[in-house]
């Protein structure tokens, strides 16, 4: 259950007259409150002077004789989508220009950036100037190594620069703190494209040659779509329908995607996946050499290879969800913890970075998945809402062998018998910053009306893509609608209905429910968070809703996290507000028989908290604590993420012993006074 918020847009004259009521609301509902903004995002096009960046003169000198004069050069990137895209990119150029060039991609076990093992074997071959691409602006010790070596540096990154910079012979990074180049959100291919242009002197050129890859680590690496961004991407999307690139190409063909329609979703769900897997599980030189490939029959047989990669990135992925799935219903407590800490030994490190997303996902809450292997153990971190990630792992600093990360995602090493040591400091930390911790939220643009979806509606959508990170495609609020000729797809795998509001009616689907977790019959009013699309079928041409998430019409969702979050405070030991009290935990038979009967009904296709949604009659902390009870009183067994009624004989006095009897109020608190079996 995530919260539905909506943006509070005010009145937005200028924009609404310019662009109409229902862009125009969007566009408010997206932050912008002048048309000079809208402008400035929408209308780049074109890429400003790469020479404006810090040290970009330098770097192109340095390069510029090092080809001239033979030495051998070394391109050095890094193992995920941006690294590979941004490696490709350069050494390709290099290669075409005449120089001796080779490119270095450490693997995953290597960690990121720069190290000394890699640097010797590189210099011992002959390297007279390395050139990092996504790295390099935090390896002080890395440049010391290549100074004394005699080895030129430079350095092409986008990370933050923390502390001094690393010596070399040139380092440019718009982040920088003295760069003053006016676009900030660039990522590694984002300068590595600026380094190219600054290198031939004709940015067409480039565009023309290098844009496709480019656009693809600028997705891969989750920037916001917007000046530069957007334009780099505008022209590789361009670029891929004119299959400039045969590897690009023979990747889209085996991810099922026509590269004559491809878009920029196609290229953060289906491709970046792709070549991210060989840095996850194999190696992030075969995604190189795909993007380097000059024979189409060599292109097909890598492209096969990452597709077969990916597939087994699902199984091992699935593999490890599972297993943490599986700790979460031996010791459900572990869910209702402000954060959520799950460790398992020999969990894939290149992985447990998907299935801490999602089960942060899932869940709603801050996830850190730890995987222990031969002593040490290294951790994936996933954040929820506002909570910092970096600043939690700042708060552990002194357990820790390596880490890094920004607010929302992070990673670390550390010894294994520190593992038990950092979920303490992990609690803490959270409960002592965040004493209420963020809802997980579903943010919509505006609410709208089913009439209003013309083809021409959802046309003036389309004009608003390429749609990624800081330019998400609208999600409208679709509230009233009925529900009718509900029907599978897929074999029950996906749900269709049609929505009707008033005189006005709609295909609605999903790809995120099933049929039987879409629990509204026929008949029902549900509101809709949807995507608006155009379905082009037999000839015709019909806008279609896809929605996201649906809930009874008028469902209360303070009420119900209020309910969640008391739930939670009561289970892990801190308890809440004791005037709660009756309405948080069951005060009657009649109370546990209604919860039972919920159970009994609905708890073989129904999750605890569908049946709260269901039946809003229901507070969820009051649900939970009963299931709860009725678990440890073998009245309700679990079966995967559902509760079922199970088999018991006599009688069972659950307000006399048990769970329901260990839960007092003290000291105006709601108080569990003793650990208990939790349902989850």
């Amino acid at each position: 259950m995530k919260k539905w918020t909506l943006p509070n847009i005010g009145q937005g004259k200028e924009i609404r007259e310019r662009f109409g009521d229902f862009l125009g609301g969007i566009l408010l509902s997206d932050g912008f409150m002048a048309n000079a903004e809208i402008d400035g995002f929408f209308g780049c096009n074109e890429l400003s002077d790469p020479f404006l960046m810090t040290d970009m003169e330098k770097a192109v000198s340095v390069i510029s004789e090092s080809v001239e004069n033979g030495e051998k050069i070394v391109v050095y990137g890094d193992y995920d989508c941006d690294g590979v895209t941004s490696a490709a990119m350069l050494y390709g150029y290099l290669e075409m220009i005449g120089a001796e060039v080779e490119f270095y991609i450490p693997e995953r076990s290597d960690g990121f950036g720069m190290n000394i093992p890699a640097l010797e074997k590189l210099t011992e071959n002959g390297a007279r100037l390395i050139i990092t691409v996504d790295n390099g602006i935090s390896a002080n010790k890395e440049a010391e190594f290549l100074k004394e070596k005699g080895v030129k540096l430079v350095i092409t990154d986008h990370h933050r620069q923390n502390g001094e910079l690393p010596i070399c012979e040139a380092c440019v990074n718009p982040n920088r703190a003295d760069d003053l180049s006016p676009f900030k959100d660039l990522c590694g291919a984002g300068v590595a494209l600026k380094l190219l242009i600054a290198l031939e002197g004709d940015a067409e050129f480039i565009l023309e040659n290098y844009a496709d890859l480019a656009c693809v680590g600028t997705i891969g690496d989750v920037m916001p779509l917007c000046g530069e961004n957007r334009y780099i991407v505008r022209r590789g999307l361009e670029q891929i329908i004119n299959e400039q690139n045969i590897g690009l190409t023979a990747l889209c063909r085996k991810a099922g995607i026509k590269s004559s329609r491809i878009t920029a979703e196609d290229i953060a769900f289906k491709i970046c996946p792709r070549i991210n897997c060989a840095g996850r599980i194999s190696s992030a030189r075969k995604a190189a050499g795909l993007l380097l490939a000059d024979n189409p029959d060599r292109a097909e047989v890598i492209a096969e290879e990452l597709n077969t990669l990916n597939s087994e990135r699902k199984t091992i992925n699935d593999e490890i969800y599972a297993q943490t799935e599986k700790q979460i219903s031996e010791n459900p407590r572990l869910v209702s913890e402000r954060v959520i800490v799950l460790v398992g030994d020999n969990w894939h490190v290149g992985i447990i970075g998907l299935s801490c997303a999602k089960i942060a996902e899932k869940y709603g809450k801050p996830t850190v998945v730890i995987s222990v292997e031969n002593g040490l153990a290294r951790g994936s971190c996933r954040s929820v809402g506002n909570f910092s990630i970096h600043k939690m792992l700042m708060s552990c600093a002194e357990l820790f062998e390596n880490f890094g990360g920004h607010p929302m995602a992070g990673g670390f090493s550390l010894r294994a018998e520190n593992v038990e040591t950092l979920r303490s400091k992990i609690y803490e930390f959270a409960r002592e910053n965040y004493p209420i911790m963020p809802d997980p939220e579903l943010f919509l643009n505006r609410e709208t009306k089913l009439e209003e979806l013309s083809l021409e509606n959802a046309h003036i959508i389309g004009r608003l893509a390429p749609f990624g990170e800081g330019n998400r495609k609208p999600l409208l609020l679709f509230r009233g609608c009925t529900v009718s000729a509900k029907s599978p797809m897929a074999g029950g795998k996906y749900i269709s209905f049609t929505a009707k509001q008033g005189n006005s009616s709609v295909r609605a689907y999903s790809f995120d429910f099933s049929y039987d977790e879409f629990f509204p019959v026929n008949g029902a009013v549900v509101d809709l968070a949807a995507y608006v699309e155009i379905n082009e079928f037999n000839g015709s041409t019909n806008v279609e809703l896809r929605f996201a998430d649906f809930r009874p019409s008028g469902f209360e969702q303070d009420r119900f996290f209020a309910a969640k979050r008391a739930y939670d405070a009561i289970i892990t030991g801190e308890g809440c507000d004791g005037r709660l009290y009756p309405r948080v935990v069951p005060q009657s038979r009649e109370d546990l028989i209604k919860i039972y009967d919920l159970f009994k009904n609905y708890g073989e296709r129904m999750t605890a908290e569908q049946l709260a949604v269901y039946d809003s009659s229901v507070n969820y902390c009051m649900l939970k604590i009963t299931a709860d009870a009725f678990v440890e009183a073998g009245m309700l067994e679990r079966r995967g993420n559902y509760l079922t009624t199970a088999a018991v004989s006599g009688k069972r006095d659950l307000f006399g012993e048990g769970l329901l009897s260990r839960i007092q109020v003290r000291d105006g608190r709601v108080i569990l006074n003793a650990q208990c079996v939790i349902s989850s």
